[in-house]
């Protein structure tokens, strides 16, 4: 969407917020021995509390209030009682809702306690290469060259990026041009970020593989074939002519 009034900027705000809260509240609450149901549960009575509805309840009939993917999991995990959260693991959670016709989208990835993998490389370079990205956002730069920038971060680190999930324009609902915000240059997108728009831009750093797969039979998560791990870092932010608007600032996945 672009925003247009001062209503249209403090309706925004408000989800962003409580989408913000929601996801660094999980991350704080999670422990080991915590089943992935449990810790989702939690974020969905801190939204419900907010006067927020889940997203991808919302939209898609997902079965849970937010999406939950441990190690080797990349996206829209689904929270399970059978799941249960370890010492060291890879876990992202991804938390988006709406409130008030306002719709806003953000999550992080993390290193439960120890780390016991190595996974914290990983996550810093997702961490640091959203933060690069979003420095260099403003109205009138090709989405394409964004992306670009993403993957030759990603190299430079050591990693590569997963080029089948993206960023996309969000607002007044939680999918909206630009439809596309990827991680990779691809010289047949011609868009360009606008000014005043609102975005949900995505970094999704892989140890190799560059593609996400539906893997099992819940018709939701996805996975590397291989054996990847991921990261994935997001914040719903406003296009401006300078710095971007970090709406969703409050989930503090850069501190």
């Amino acid at each position: 969407m672009s925003i247009t009034s001062e209503a249209d900027l403090t309706g925004l705000q408000l989800i962003s917020t409580a989408v913000a809260s929601t996801l660094r509240q999980m991350r704080e609450y999670a422990q080991p021995g915590m089943s992935t149901l449990e810790l989702d549960e939690y974020g969905g009575r801190l939204l419900t509390a907010l006067g927020a509805r889940s997203a991808p309840r919302l939209t898609y009939g997902f079965p849970g209030w937010t999406c939950i993917s441990v190690n080797q999991e990349v996206a829209h995990g689904i929270p399970s009682a059978r799941k249960v959260l370890q010492e060291g693991d890879l876990i992202n959670i991804d938390v988006s809702a709406e409130m008030g016709g306002y719709w806003a989208d953000n999550g992080g990835s993390f290193v439960l306690g120890a780390d016991l993998h190595n996974h914290r490389p990983l996550v810093e370079a997702s961490r640091q290469i959203l933060r690069t990205a979003l420095s260099r956002i403003r109205g009138g730069v090709r989405i394409a060259d964004i992306g670009g920038l993403i993957d030759a971060e990603a190299r430079k680190a050591g990693f590569r990026v997963i080029k089948n999930l993206v960023g996309h324009g969000v607002g007044r609902s939680l999918h909206e041009e630009p439809s596309e915000i990827p991680c990779y240059y691809d010289r047949h997108n011609l868009k360009r970020f606008k000014k005043n728009s609102v975005v949900a831009v995505e970094t999704f750093i892989s140890t190799r593989a560059s593609l996400a797969h539906q893997l099992n039979n819940d018709g939701w998560t996805l996975a590397t074939k291989d054996g990847s791990f991921v990261a994935q870092h997001e914040h719903t932010v406003v296009v401006t002519d300078g710095q971007p608007l970090i709406l969703t600032a409050d989930n503090r996945i850069w501190d």
